[in-house]
């Protein structure tokens, strides 16, 4: 698996005066392993969403932003008691943390579901336009392939990088613009961790659901307005059959 940068934050204080002044702390981890050196421990704080003053373990002191911030940096920087426990929070609060999820999420894997369509491309040499997108998938790493006939397609091929969704997983998505050619078989190979086999999705030229959708529609409104035409009509007999004529003098 690929190692992809992750990052955790945790609200530790907040406090709100009366006259709407809000000050508060966050403590974060950032990390791309579970290994000490590639974890740093940052501890910010913020004065009316702005930040003042932020701890990192990679610099090893406190380093103010503001003129406020700056005053504070210094002040807080002669405390070497206070350092001392700043930059043992790299192994005593995130190593653990990190560790729990490795364990618990950052191992496991979720499956990818595919979507192909066709779009109308846009100017150029090729008749059709298809997009294979992937989503919901973790972890990050992923390759997507397009078959023709059994042979892999590298040409006239475009995909986006990972989209990472904001909840752990990722979408992508893969154009692959073609002529069609009579009885041709086109697919969409994913292969991912959380998979034994690649999935294949193939290709069906057959009109879209909404498109039949649409159709169905129609015809049943087509229908719906000849039964009234008749119904109508009948109508309209069976009252006429039973007028009395009344000649005129």
């Amino acid at each position: 698996m690929a190692s992809s940068f992750l990052s955790f934050s945790l609200l530790f204080i907040s406090l709100c005066s009366a006259d709407g002044f809000l000050n508060f702390v966050t403590l974060g981890c950032d990390f791309n392993s579970s290994e000490l050196n590639d974890i740093e421990y940052i501890e910010s704080y913020y004065f009316n969403k702005v930040e003042v003053v932020r701890f990192s373990s990679s610099v090893g002191k406190f380093v103010g932003y503001t003129e406020f911030g700056l005053m504070n940096a210094e002040r807080l920087n002669k405390d070497k008691s206070r350092l001392a426990v700043k930059r043992a929070q790299k192994e005593t609060y995130c190593k653990n943390n990190v560790g729990l999820d490795y364990s618990t999420i950052l191992t496991q894997s979720a499956k990818p579901y595919v979507r192909l369509q066709s779009v109308t491309p846009s100017a150029g040499k090729h008749q059709s336009m298809l997009v294979c997108s992937v989503f919901d998938f973790f972890p990050k790493l992923i390759k997507v392939s397009w078959f023709r006939d059994g042979q892999e397609v590298t040409s006239d091929v475009t995909s986006t990088d990972e989209l990472a969704d904001g909840d752990w997983f990722y979408q992508i998505h893969s154009h692959l613009e073609y002529t069609p050619r009579s009885g041709e078989k086109i697919s969409c190979v994913v292969e991912h961790a959380s998979l034994k086999e690649p999935l294949v999705t193939d290709w069906d030229p057959s009109m879209p659901e909404s498109e039949r959708n649409k159709i169905a529609i129609g015809a049943s409104g087509l229908i719906l307005g000849l039964i009234l035409s008749l119904a109508g009509f009948i109508y309209y007999k069976t009252k006429a059959r039973g007028r009395i004529l009344v000649p005129s003098n």
